[in-house]
């Protein structure tokens, strides 16, 4: 096998392993968190988004 068709095959297994990973990590920490904070995180995300897409080139 050369090596892009190895590249091909690992580096979305990779993204999709590490995308899970990242969710784990975020829903754990959800979980763990106070209420309170929680709930003022996700009160800042539209703020958050709409600066983000301000910034957008």
């Amino acid at each position: 096998m050369d090596y892009l068709a190895v590249l091909a095959t690992v580096v979305p297994v990779a993204l999709i392993i590490a995308l899970l990973c990242a969710t784990m990590v975020c829903i754990t920490a959800i979980c763990r968190a106070h209420r309170g904070d929680v709930v003022a995180v996700l009160g800042a995300l539209p703020g958050l988004v709409a600066a983000l897409l301000r910034r957008k080139p």
